[in-house]
């Protein structure tokens, strides 16, 4: 277990943006990650936990505390059964999966970021979410003391949600397992209609899983959503902002702005998201209240590839960004009525 002080956190998210932690601890067994959390606990010390930095936007001032950066290995399969250390690359077990012939998990490739905030946020991109194959998560549980398994029941999924991110300060994820699919090599069935496009099949049709994989990363790639150091579309959480789900009355009074902004012709997307729910677009709602791509003078802009990816162009400060984002909340919430609400995690600021 690393442990260092004053220690700058930018360099651990893929945004590279936040100021330093009073210490940071770097746990490589679940052991160590446990005895972090129980000391910082023990002594009242704020705690950070960070795994692949992916869904977090720090302070320029830092954190007041304790960072526990999560950096445990170990990817088991058994048949179709897998189990995962949290600090598991995730973009790479997904490859291994797909080499294994297994479906499942697929469509969520490239997705940057460890294996155990997955669950946390139901991670979900072209068709596939993280709940549909997590049988269980064993966390260890701050507020009994104890490691426990919490089956998929437990976890309260929803859309961009669970029990994790409902409860930040309770559970501290050691390993997610899955149970995926063998199809014979062949991917789960294609749910996502860009996919299926770019496939040539119909919704519903299943393809080669290395395909399908391949596939998915080129889309990612082609909007900025794959790490590439020398790319600053790149330098991002990926989507900002999650997809807005609305009552029906929401919907019809959000119709009513569209048709008075955009014409009575305009169609916003709309997708079924639950009995009375309506799910809608944010980079649509993005793009129609002005705000295109590449977006911005100053250092922090919307991606050139992506409206829903604000991203560090180098020089950024953690205020420069979220200038920019409260710039698009007030322009879209204007224009449409509609809120938008960001994805990743803020530590010591807020929009």
């Amino acid at each position: 277990m690393q442990e260092l002080h004053d220690a700058p956190l930018a360099p651990l998210t893929t945004f590279r943006l936040g100021g330093p932690a009073n210490r940071l601890i770097t746990a490589t067994t679940d052991d160590e990650v446990i005895a972090a959390v129980r000391e910082a606990d023990a002594a009242g010390t704020p705690l950070l936990v960070i795994g692949g930095g992916s869904n977090l936007v720090i302070a320029d001032k830092g954190f007041d505390g304790t960072a526990l950066h999560i950096a445990t290995s170990g990817f088991t399969l058994d048949g179709t059964r897998l189990e995962l250390a949290a600090g598991e690359n995730w973009s790479d077990a997904v490859a291994r999966t797909v080499r294994a012939g297994l479906a499942g998990i697929e469509c969520l490739a490239g997705i940057p970021g460890s294996a155990g905030a997955t669950p946390i946020q139901n991670v979900g991109a072209y068709g596939q979410e993280v709940a549909a194959t997590i049988t269980e998560v064993i966390a260890y549980d701050r507020r009994a003391d104890e490691v426990v398994t919490l089956p998929n029941a437990a976890c309260a999924f929803s859309y961009r949600h669970s029990r994790f991110k409902a409860e930040p300060d309770r559970h501290v994820v050691l390993r997610v397992r899955f149970g995926l699919e063998d199809a014979g090599g062949l991917s789960a069935p294609v749910r996502y209609a860009e996919t299926a496009r770019v496939l040539g099949v119909a919704v519903g049709d299943r393809v080669d899983a290395a395909v399908a994989r391949e596939t998915v990363l080129g889309l990612r790639a082609g909007k900025g959503m794959v790490l590439d150091p020398e790319d600053h579309d790149t330098w991002s959480a990926g989507s900002f902002f999650t997809n807005p789900v609305l009552t029906e009355d929401a919907y019809a009074a959000f119709l009513a702005r569209v048709a008075e902004r955009l014409g009575p012709e305009a169609a916003p997307p709309a997708f079924p998201a639950g009995e009375g729910l309506i799910k809608t677009s944010a980079a649509w709602l993005i793009d129609k209240a002005g705000f295109g791509k590449g977006y911005g003078t100053g250092p922090a802009r919307i991606s050139t590839k992506h409206t829903l990816a604000l991203t560090n162009r180098g020089e950024a400060t953690t205020e420069d960004l979220l200038a920019l984002a409260r710039e698009v909340v007030a322009g879209v919430r204007d224009a449409f009525g509609v809120t938008l609400v960001n994805e990743p995690v803020t530590v010591g600021v807020s929009l």
